[in-house]
């Protein structure tokens, strides 16, 4: 006699990198469950080519979770489940969207108008980042309000430290070494590599950057690469602070502004390069404290082309 075993409700919570996670019930057989472990899989083989856009829909079907598939780093399970009994009863439509590591927009019109962008998890070890929040703290004193080439008024509110030696030589070598990668992920040719500039900057409440290019007057005019290293204390005391890059279109022979862009979450110890060229944005940081210690912290810079 024949008998047919029925799906059983499975509750998983869904563990993202930066201590994000979400839990929802999925029944034993439906597809997204064995894409999620497939991911995981992947991931612990390092299985090269592209990611997994995951969307999945929360609270009723009234808001979507959406993350590529980089960023889980783990599935707890109640009841317990293990890979051999992940074997699909019948065939389902697929509910990941496969997509390249950097984000675009499909589909595209002009390959040069569309922003792109590389954000890399876990760029210094945790004892690094730790040991570069602690120097930091030490160093409120030594920060100054930040300026504009053109000294525009209300278009730019930070603080910086200009002089880092400890870090900033760390930060560069770093860079030369993942820079090969970067491009590749960008496919972006090869070029001769120039100076790497770094400062590190500070945003704390009601601090932002208004729209603007990093490459657009004669003394910036070499730089090809603009970098930004996010790093701050947990729990995260601020919100707000994205990275909006904005794809272009051209005008009079110059690249400006589209409507369109990318949002770029400030991940604790990430890092993301794009194009100096982009024009792009800081939102507004909101700091309740308003305490230095809770600030949104960069390590940003450029990398130059040779002359």
């Amino acid at each position: 006699m024949n008998t047919t075993i029925q799906p059983q409700d499975i509750k998983v919570k869904i563990l993202l990198t930066g201590g994000h996670q979400c839990t929802i019930t999925l029944k034993s057989d439906t597809p997204l469950l064995h894409s999620l472990i497939k991911t995981l899989v992947d991931r612990t083989q390092q299985t090269p080519g592209f990611s997994t856009l995951f969307q999945i829909p929360i609270d009723g079907g009234r808001s979507a979770l959406s993350f590529p598939g980089e960023n889980l780093v783990g599935l707890v399970t109640e009841p317990p489940i293990y890979l051999q009994e992940l074997q699909p009863q019948q065939p389902a439509t697929p509910v990941e969207i496969p997509v390249t590591e950097i984000p675009a927009p499909a589909p595209p019109v002009n390959d040069d108008l569309i922003s792109r962008y590389a954000q890399i998890d876990n760029f210094l070890t945790p004892a690094e980042k730790n040991k570069l929040i602690k120097y930091v703290l030490a160093k409120e004193s030594e920060f100054v309000t930040t300026s504009t080439s053109t000294n525009a008024e209300d278009y730019r509110r930070s603080m910086v430290l200009h002089s880092f030696p400890e870090f900033s030589e760390l930060m560069v070598n770093r860079i030369k070494a993942i820079l090969p990668d970067v491009l590749k992920k960008l496919n972006i040719p090869s070029f001769p590599l120039g100076e790497i500039e770094a400062q590190l900057t500070m945003h704390n409440d009601n601090n932002f950057y208004k729209l603007h290019n990093d490459s657009g007057s004669p003394d910036t005019a070499t730089r090809f690469f603009t970098y930004v290293y996010y790093f701050y204390r947990e729990p995260k005391a601020f919100s707000g602070g994205e990275l909006q890059i904005y794809d272009s279109k051209i005008e009079n022979n110059f690249y400006v502004a589209a409507e369109t862009f990318r949002t770029v979450e400030p991940r604790n110890n990430s890092i993301v390069f794009f194009l100096s060229r982009y024009m792009h944005e800081v939102l507004r940081v909101s700091c309740p404290s308003k305490a230095f210690a809770d600030s949104r912290f960069t390590i940003n810079g450029w990398v130059r082309k040779a002359n």
